[in-house]
């Protein structure tokens, strides 16, 4: 059976992957970017299957307006997923209160505030999947990305407690932790703006590492993340509240948790000593 989805961030990279997939499968799709410019060559390879529309998540307006326009539309809806993103890079002494502000309104008030429209339509269906885009930061930090992973961490927490209060009405929600893709995301991180010589050698590494990562090899491709998307949608069984995607993510989860253990015992060593 189609399904109608609301997904954000289509402009380019994993959210514009994820819409033409949904699309070539026989769905019908709310595809939203802050410029629809960008998602014409989207809706010409998709005709109508695929319905473009404005959409800032940091504008209360625009999030209210595009999920009247899809249920409008689309007469339902039964897959909504936060993929809007953006970053600041950045160590937590350089990043502003207005660059930490605009991160957070990105990576978390505008998921919850669509999640928050959506979630009465789906609760009238009793069925409907919220899936918010997280990242392996949503799990772990790097230096530099101070404020992006503070706003994953936070996606996250939202995204557990979602879970629990949307199952009894036959909504399932999953946060995906997606590891490195070949997106632009590595080169389109913003400066803080008052970056400072002192973190150059503790945080440079990484911006590096994160301007290339597009190149390597081994990354996984946007195409790659919609078919996960498409396969975790249609799944019968329950899903994991966390969901890790694309090439070595679940062994650098596996890591994360190995250092999680390791940590604790660390601390019983330290308060039982």
């Amino acid at each position: 059976m189609a399904r109608r989805w609301l997904v954000t961030g289509c402009s380019s990279g994993l959210g514009q992957a994820l819409a033409a997939a949904a699309a070539e499968a026989g769905d019908e799709v709310v595809a939203t970017a802050r410029k629809p410019a960008a998602l014409e060559d989207l809706r010409r390879r998709h005709g109508g299957r695929i319905l473009p529309l404005a959409l800032d998540v940091r504008d209360a307006e625009q999030c209210r307006n595009a999920v009247a326009a899809a249920v409008d539309r689309l007469g339902g809806l039964d897959v909504l997923v936060n993929n809007a993103g953006n970053g600041v890079f950045g160590t937590v002494e350089e990043v502003g209160d207005e660059e930490l502000r605009d991160q957070l309104e990105t990576l978390v008030v505008g998921p919850w505030r669509l999640a928050r429209l959506v979630l009465p339509v789906l609760r009238a269906q009793g069925s409907g999947h919220v899936l918010n885009v997280s990242s392996l930061s949503g799990r772990m930090s790097f230096p530099g990305l101070a404020a992006y992973v503070t706003g994953k961490h936070a996606l996250e927490g939202m995204t557990q407690a979602l879970a629990a209060e949307a199952a009894p009405f036959g909504i399932r929600v999953a946060a995906l932790e997606p590891a490195g893709y070949a997106t632009r995301y590595g080169t389109s991180l913003t400066d803080a703006a008052d970056r400072s010589a002192l973190y150059r050698d503790a945080t440079e590494p990484m911006r590096e590492q994160l301007r290339g990562m597009a190149q390597l090899p081994t990354v996984s491709r946007p195409e790659d993340f919609a078919r996960d998307v498409l396969r975790i949608v249609a799944a019968d069984t329950p899903l994991p509240v966390r969901i890790p995607v694309g090439a070595g993510s679940l062994d650098s989860i596996a890591a994360a948790v190995h250092a999680g253990a390791e940590e604790l015992a660390a601390v019983r060593g330290l308060l039982d000593g």
